[in-house]
């Protein structure tokens, strides 16, 4: 639905608040970017067992590529655990209410995308 400029733009708008949050994007490869700011850690965010799955072979798979480069899991709160881009996308084309899924911000450019679209 959104472009990578798009993407950004809301990521920095939604975490402005929060000292020491870069938001950016990379073309390559994870362990090459990860090395490019001298980081060791990757996070990474998990809603269900299968996003272990997926994640976990991702980070085997870096592991085997780079390794001094850890990756560390962290489980959303419950309340989030059913999220996703396709089902919010889904919900706001016809009209659903988003504004508890999605910050205020993020509610008004899905939104204004939309209406271009619906056009």
């Amino acid at each position: 639905l959104f472009s990578i400029e798009e993407r950004l733009d809301m990521l920095r708008e939604t975490t402005k608040d929060i000292p020491n949050v870069e938001v950016d994007t990379s073309t390559g490869l994870l362990n090459v970017y990860a090395a490019s700011k001298n980081c060791h850690l990757i996070i990474r965010g998990l809603r269900a067992f299968s996003d272990f799955e997926y994640e976990f072979q991702r980070a085997l798979m870096i592991k085997k590529i780079d390794h001094t480069l850890e990756t560390a899991f962290f489980m959303t709160d419950g309340r989030y655990s059913y999220l996703s881009s396709t089902g919010v996308r889904e919900l706001a084309y016809f009209n659903g209410d988003v504004s508890q899924m999605v910050p205020p911000y993020v509610e008004a450019m899905i939104e204004k995308k939309l209406k271009l679209l619906k056009k």
